[in-house]
């Protein structure tokens, strides 16, 4: 006889042909443990229920007994209804089904049936879905509901449920170490399995819920700290001896004083640094909270120990302006700067190659451009990169790669909720700066009807009379990016007639070559044009200080994030500085974004919410979210399971435990399931 593993194919079940087992594929369910492991997502709750409990429309099992016998009748082509009469309390009752006159033989007279349908209050009837028992068959209290396909129904995956389960059971062992169980009072893996797919009460079915959910994130934050933990290993790393009394000179000549939340987080940064280990570390900072001075100490710091440093930004404008910034604050010392970007051509580019390699260039600033092909640096010791969301997880690895494994500073001004940090970028460290430098004036921001829109023109009038320029934000078209275009220009126009001849209106869209964008932004900033009609282009990083006013249209089509993204490019200077969010949204979901806009200007709060309201794939965009996509658990109603899962992990791979022989089910579930672990030992 064959010995049966949880890893056999799910084409050991009867009935799973080449059909079924196509379709159970669609579904991820390759194997039998895919099979036991695929949990329903909500259960219908069967119990029985008296006519004086239930309400009108509301699914409920229903218990009688057959008084009449069962009639079929047809109506229309191929269509059939099945009538039959219950007694319930006392009370005739008739329950229809549809289309379904097998059912008949189920209804003898004098019988006690259970059946399960839409109640019915005005006619006193139920429409059928299910009939439940017959005779004195115990009614089932629950079913289980799963995410089914069109190719394969829920009666079949209940069924190849309930066999494999049969078949398998006693081959299901524990993942979780018996400690935690213990700690947290959760069932075993058996115990679980058992109670997700066939709880007999609500109290089984939330107890084993609450057991999945926290071995999912325990699995997962597991396989995460041992990512972690072998990034870190001393071989993996430089140390960076950085010249202390250089490094203060250099923070005493900024004509601003560190804030602490700074200071701190240059600390965290530069103690990484010196360390034997990688650092591979999250710098996230609000909008305006100065993440970049903090690059460049650190940048600094690396480069009096001789290394080499790089900075990637997402978009040319963005690199352009750190370039700019970098070399007004190095001014006065004696660091050479470079910026490689894909407009950078030809005897120019191919010089900047050379003495990057040569070792002449201390810090490269650029976009994507500086992981292709042809970029040697001498001795990269610190790579950074800007707005990190935006970069997938291969292009930080070229980067990486670029040098013998240089430590890694990842930065966003896209506050990002804990929640998030512990999943989506679990195996980084995080530093967070969460204070804004002492004299910024906060943005006031307020929500308008479409049909305020002449108020707020004639308010954004009266900040460019003052002097100030503003910003106006098109509406956003997901489709198409001609429509975005169409869009754009047909609010450029309107702007015209507002505003023209005595003020200048410029327009930026993401269809113009980079060289206009650019030089639009360029001409912005040195007041040529005093309104920018803009798509979300100016979303990250551009810097104009005169600019103290926005209008954002049609705003409840953006995230929250994103609008406060948006935002922060005012504010910048010393006046006073006006947000106005045009939005006429249709459901309480839009309402309460905008209430949240108006509310907070705390980049962390914002995303939060943001969170709350759209999930993490829509807050960092699914391609970037690094999020995985988790089963049974949630990472923002689950929060506090996330968290102890992490601590728990944490400890188990620091100390060493999880390769204990009492841990043998855990080292054996990672090695067999987590890709890239392979090599835990």
């Amino acid at each position: 006889m064959t010995t049966k593993h949880l890893t056999d194919p799910v084409t050991v079940l009867a009935g799973v042909g080449p059909k079924k087992e196509q379709a159970l594929k669609e579904l991820k369910i390759v194997t039998i443990d895919d099979l036991l492991h695929y949990f329903p997502f909500r259960y219908e709750d069967l119990k029985v229920k008296a006519l004086n409990e239930i309400n009108d429309q509301e699914k409920v099992t229903l218990k009688g007994v057959v008084i009449a016998p069962p009639i079929v009748s047809r109506f229309g082509r191929g269509r059939n209804r099945l009538n039959v009469r219950l007694l319930i309390d006392h009370a005739a009752i008739i329950v229809t089904f549809f289309n379904q006159p097998w059912l008949k033989d189920k209804f003898e007279t004098g019988t006690e049936v259970a059946i399960y349908g839409k109640w019915d209050a005005k006619r006193k009837s139920l429409t059928g879905m299910k009939v439940l028992a017959v005779k004195n068959e115990a009614s089932p209290q629950f079913a289980s509901i799963y995410s089914a396909s069109k190719r394969i129904r829920q009666t079949t995956l209940v069924k190849l449920i309930r066999a494999a389960y049969q078949a398998y059971a006693t081959q299901i062992t524990d993942v979780l170490p018996a400690t935690l169980q213990q700690k947290y009072r959760l069932m075993s893996e058996r115990a679980m399995i058992h109670g997700m797919h066939f709880p007999k009460t609500q109290t089984e079915a939330k107890a084993a819920r609450r057991t999945a959910i926290f071995e999912e994130f325990f699995l997962f934050q597991m396989a995460l700290q041992l990512l972690k933990k072998r990034e870190q290993a001393p071989e993996q790393g430089v140390k960076v001896h950085y010249d202390n009394q250089q490094l203060r000179q250099f923070i005493q000549t900024l004509p601003f004083e560190l804030t602490h939340a700074q200071k701190r987080v240059v600390n965290e940064i530069c103690r990484d640094l010196k360390s034997p280990y990688h650092m591979n570390r999250l710098l996230q900072g609000d909008v305006g909270s100065g993440k970049t001075i903090v690059a460049a100490i650190v940048m600094y710091a690396a480069i009096t120990a001789g290394y080499q440093v790089a900075l990637m930004a997402p978009t040319e404008i963005l690199a352009q302006q750190h370039y700019k910034n970098l070399q007004r604050v190095f001014a006065d010392f004696d660091v050479k700067i470079g910026l490689l970007t894909g407009a950078v051509k030809g005897k120019t580019r191919k010089q900047l190659l050379a003495d990057l390699a040569a070792g002449q260039i201390d810090m490269l600033i650029g976009t994507h451009a500086l992981i292709q092909t042809g970029v040697d640096f001498a001795n990269l010791g610190l790579a950074i990169t800007d707005e990190q969301h935006r970069f997938g997880v291969n292009q930080r690895r070229i980067l990486r790669e670029k040098g013998y494994q240089p430590d890694i500073l990842a930065m966003t001004a896209t506050p990002i909720p804990r929640t998030l940090a512990i999943t989506a970028f679990g195996e980084m460290d995080v530093s967070t700066i969460d204070e804004l430098p002492a004299g910024r004036i906060p943005i006031k921001t307020s929500w308008i009807r479409s049909n305020q829109v002449p108020n707020a023109l004639a308010f954004i009038q009266k900040e460019l009379a003052q002097g100030r320029q503003a910003y106006i934000v098109t509406p956003l078209i997901e489709e198409s990016e001609s429509m975005d275009l169409k869009n754009a220009q047909a609010i450029f126009e309107k702007m015209q007639a507002a505003f023209t001849p005595t003020y200048q209106v410029g327009l930026l869209h993401g269809q113009m070559k980079n060289e206009e964008k650019e030089q639009t932004m360029q001409d912005f900033k040195a007041n040529q044009f005093q309104v920018l009609v803009t798509t979300t282009v100016i979303e990250v990083g551009v810097d104009v200080p005169n600019a103290a006013a926005m209008l954002i249209f049609d705003a409840d089509r953006f995230g929250l994030s994103q609008l406060h993204q948006l935002r922060g490019r005012i504010g910048r200077g010393h006046a006073a500085s006006f947000c106005i969010l045009v939005a006429d949204p249709k459901n309480q979901n839009g309402i309460e974004r905008m209430k949240t806009m108006v509310a907070t200007t705390d980049g962390f709060q914002v995303a939060q919410k943001d969170l709350e309201l759209r999930g993490p794939g829509d807050v960092l965009g699914e391609k970037q979210s690094g999020m995985p996509e988790f089963k049974v658990a949630d990472p923002v109603a689950d929060y506090r399971a996330l968290e102890v899962a992490q601590i728990e992990a944490q400890q188990l791979v620091v100390s060493g435990a999880w390769q204990r022989p009492e841990n043998h089910g855990l080292a054996v579930y990672l090695k067999q399931h987590a890709q890239n672990y392979q090599n835990l030992d």
